[in-house]
């Protein structure tokens, strides 16, 4: 019974869109673009919160948000890492363990409306504003960003470039809003007055139609070694975004990886960052 609710879910959610959308337009797009906006999942489940509880943490405020952040002192070099969407920092547990067995100095944080964070909402720039209050924070060497948060790690160079930051890691980021878009439609079935609704409030709130914002085309900017990791069967980001975005980079490694799905979650993985670090 659940399956077939969320099966038909986001078709009657797009149904009230549209319809919204002849009688009253802008009510009907703000909908829309927090709808997108909003995560559903991500909250810290109360078996993740026995491995966060062992981190040093304090909370940073940014654009207004109550920000959790997390620390594992290491005399390395501090490493900064970006979750993706839907989830929090309990993602990084198996890669942590890893890092703080080479002594690294690692930083995390829970993102706008995700885990311990307060918010509703999280987009590529607010995130992005929230990494740059990380970075003024803690002066991260690295930075390791995961789906949304490799598309922020990327971005927050465009906006806030930085040589203090000496390399970066991407894990399945996506690439092109326009794609991210295209699929926004078709999963809530909009009509194409409302996407048209939906392109003209991004550009307002911000500053971007959606063909503009490639994380491909912000890569040309990034000037720090990067590693790049996506596996060829993901099916949430397809693997072509990475290349792209690599293909852009000024000083970029990627790995394609097979069976390690969106997630991104193995020793294999580990140690290929682990190495890209230590090189």
């Amino acid at each position: 019974m659940k399956k077939t609710i969320n099966k038909y879910l986001p078709k009657i959610i797009g149904v009230r869109l549209n319809t919204l959308h002849l009688v009253k337009p802008q009510k009907a797009v703000k909908k829309a673009f927090y709808l997108f906006c909003t995560p559903r999942r991500g909250r810290v489940k109360p078996e993740q919160e026995e491995f966060l509880i062992q981190a040093k943490a304090k909370t940073v405020i940014a654009e207004e948000i109550q920000l959790q952040t997390y620390h594992w002192k290491g005399s390395g070099k501090t490493i900064l890492l970006v979750h993706g969407w839907e989830s929090n920092t309990h993602r990084w547990k198996a890669l942590i363990e890893k890092l703080q067995a080479k002594n690294y100095n690692i930083y995390a944080f829970d993102a706008p409306a995700h885990g311990f964070s307060s918010g509703n909402y999280i987009h590529v720039p607010l995130y992005t504003k929230c990494v740059e209050k990380m970075v003024q924070e803690f002066s991260p060497e690295v930075i390791i960003g995961h789906s949304i948060g490799g598309m922020t790690t990327v971005f927050h160079q465009h906006e806030f470039p930085n040589k203090a930051i000496q390399k970066l890691v991407l894990l399945g980021p996506p690439s092109e809003l326009s794609a991210i878009m295209s699929n926004y439609q078709e999963i809530l079935n909009l009509k194409p007055r409302v996407m048209k609704g939906l392109e003209k409030r991004f550009q307002t709130k911000l500053g971007y139609r959606f063909a503009e914002f490639s994380i491909a085309k912000f890569a040309k900017e990034v000037q720090q070694p990067t590693l790049v990791i996506h596996d060829k069967y993901d099916k949430i980001a397809p693997v072509e975004a990475s290349k792209s975005i690599h293909q852009n980079l000024q000083h970029s490694e990627f790995i394609e990886t097979e069976g390690a799905g969106h997630s991104l979650n193995n020793d294999h993985i580990y140690s290929a960052i682990i190495k890209f670090l230590e090189q």
